[in-house]
């Protein structure tokens, strides 16, 4: 999650993006961290007859390193090799990526190695006004109303912080809608407390939120209790936990919602 910054400002440090825009992400949480973590033919094992492109949305993307890491990653492609944009086992994968931040969508759309399957957006996910057209408009170039699959790293802290606990529980409700599967790296609460104190380390207004959650603690345990119970999902499996301490959590729903939707994609 990002927000808009400035080419010129001089908001370079951590503290002065309270919408989790680092310029450098990568550089201080490299994507290896958390690849590593997924096994091989992960989409072979979870959509092991679907002959149609499966579709992806990556909420947050910041500049696209990780975007990139994981769909090579997903379709056992080597970084060699990345250039040739093939997909592995006969599992092509589109991906749509956004983030808030203009300046890094432009830098992942120039980077990118995948041009023809990996699709970057300014997006504000909280928008609903915005987001509908352009979640719509991807959709609809492949008959589709839903993803096959979400990606969600490191995003729910700001939403938190910066919507509350309505807005992350109505962040969850919209990604589990949109996903049949769901992975999700929450940051754990310390990081939270950290996100506050260089806030105010640089003078500026704490967030909105910040002193008022109520849903607070494990936030792991807490964003999957939410999924469960609120938004008809599953926990498929955990993991394990990166070296900066986040759990990798993969999600799938058990709503008719997803099911009644394939099945008409499929008989069109």
């Amino acid at each position: 999650m990002a927000a808009p910054m400035s080419e010129g400002s001089p908001a370079l440090e951590p503290g002065a993006a309270p919408y989790g825009n680092f310029p450098n992400y990568s550089r201080f949480h490299p994507p290896e961290g958390r690849v590593s973590l997924l096994p091989g033919g992960l989409l072979q094992s979870l959509f092991p007859a679907a002959a149609r492109p499966l579709l992806g949305l990556d909420v947050g993307c910041n500049s696209g390193e990780l975007s990139v890491a994981l769909y090579r990653h997903l379709l056992g492609l080597q970084e060699s090799k990345g250039c040739l944009d093939q997909p592995a086992a006969g599992k092509d994968l589109n991906l749509l990526c956004c983030d808030i931040d203009p300046v890094l969508i432009e830098r992942a759309q120039q980077c990118s190695p995948f041009p023809a399957s990996m699709s970057f957006a300014n997006l504000d996910i909280m928008d609903s006004s915005a987001r509908e057209p352009i979640l719509r408009s991807y959709l609809d170039r492949f008959g589709r109303s839903t993803f096959d699959i979400g990606f969600c790293m490191s995003v729910t802290m700001w939403i938190h912080l910066n919507h509350g606990d309505s807005g992350l529980m109505e962040f969850l409700s919209f990604l589990s809608s949109l996903c049949k599967y769901l992975l999700i790296e929450p940051q754990p609460w310390k990081c939270y407390r950290a996100a506050a104190r260089r806030l105010r380390k640089l003078g500026r207004n704490d967030f909105d939120h910040f002193r008022s959650l109520a849903i607070n603690g494990d936030m792991a345990e807490r964003i999957t209790q939410i999924l469960m119970k609120d938004c008809a999902m599953e926990l498929v499996c955990c993991f394990g936990s990166t070296s900066w301490d986040r759990s990798l959590l993969l999600f799938k729903s058990n709503g008719s919602n997803h099911e009644g939707r394939e099945s008409s994609e499929q008989e069109q």
